[in-house]
């Protein structure tokens, strides 16, 4: 290979990563219009399954996506009520709260006094108390803000989605440049997109039922929220379970006992070994062909450009980015490198 050639393929390479750095950025700063439109899009494939059995059933698809997102409108209110009652419960347990932090951080010094280690029980009081509490879910809370202003806004596309979905093969078949390939490896992604989303949130209900259940049995306040808190961590990989056990197990040992919280803690491991380690790998097999380290990644990088949504989407949109570049040719060797295994080989040159 001449010098030449040599630099024209970095001067290539440079070209490609500097437009791919353009078009990040451009997502980054766009972040506030491609979060809802991104959220839209998949609360549309996972409703479209519902508005597909009722159309099976002989329901026009105008009443049956009526249906759908009066369901979802519906579950959306309950929702809200939850989360005010939850609130208006908060603040009537307030002053045992504080008292409580209080108590347990004083027990914790007097532990801690043998081995000479001196706690500032003051610091740590306003560190974990109910204020820092308050506004750490206040600062997380307001990541959602935008897309929740924009609830109507998401819903309406939802709508347009659901009425478009039946048109679009045929809208793509007359635009794309090689429709037999790009529309084939678009039913590939939006099936194994649909099929993932399908089965996790099935497991994230089942998961919040069980939390629900185990932490109402305990006497544990606010288990419905942190069923609730549960379901929606299920969705991020690897790192959300633990999560949504942190603020269960640290208000059972404030407002209850070690005992409690050690019962809420191994409920969480159990819940994430039985749904996270077996069920959910038994029941999606193979998955979307990513491997462990790309699903951690893909947390990372996803939620980094576009906040905590790009974190619950992180799987999915990490699924489509590789099944889009197997339809390539440049693309396809780097969607070897995003997949969980071997690449498939012929059998007549592995014999």
């Amino acid at each position: 290979m001449s010098e030449l050639q040599q630099e024209k393929i970095g001067q290539n390479m440079l070209l490609k990563l500097a437009t791919l750095v353009v078009i990040l950025a451009g997502i980054k700063a766009a972040s506030e219009i491609m979060v809802p439109f991104l959220l839209a899009m998949f609360l549309a494939i996972i409703l479209n399954p519902l508005v597909t059995i009722l159309m099976r059933r002989g329901v026009k698809r105008v009443i049956a996506v009526t249906l759908v997102v009066v369901a979802v409108l519906i579950f959306i209110a309950l929702l809200v009520a939850m989360i005010a009652g939850s609130v208006s419960e908060f603040s009537d347990i307030y002053p045992q709260l504080s008292t409580q932090v209080e108590r347990k951080l004083a027990i914790l010094q007097h532990f801690a006094s043998p081995f000479h280690i001196n706690l500032s029980t003051t610091r740590l009081a306003d560190r974990l108390g109910p204020d820092s509490v308050m506004n750490m879910a206040g600062a997380v809370l307001s990541q959602f803000s935008g897309v929740m202003t924009n609830i109507v806004l998401v819903l309406t596309t939802v709508i347009f989605m659901l009425f478009e979905v039946h048109h679009l093969p045929y809208k793509l078949r007359f635009a794309l440049v090689n429709p037999k390939i790009r529309i084939a490896g678009l039913h590939k992604a939006l099936k194994g997109v649909t099929h993932y989303l399908a089965l996790k949130t099935l497991i994230s209900l089942i998961t919040g039922l069980s939390v629900w259940l185990v932490l109402f049995l305990l006497g544990i306040k606010f288990a419905l929220l942190w069923a609730v808190v549960a379901f929606a961590m299920n969705y991020i990989p690897n790192i959300g379970p633990i999560i949504a056990g942190v603020p269960p197990f640290l208000q059972a040992l404030l407002l209850n006992s070690v005992y409690d919280a050690t019962l809420v803690a191994t409920l969480f491991i159990a819940i994430h070994m039985v749904f996270g380690n077996l069920l959910e790998p038994r029941l999606m097999g193979r998955g979307l062909g990513l491997s462990s380290l790309v699903v951690f990644l893909s947390l990372l990088f996803w939620g980094w450009l576009l906040g905590p949504v790009g974190m619950l989407l992180s799987v999915p949109l990490t699924c489509v980015c590789k099944i889009l570049m197997e339809t390539t040719p440049g693309g396809s060797k780097l969607a070897i490198l995003l997949g969980n295994g071997r690449p498939r080989t012929n059998k007549r040159l592995t014999k």
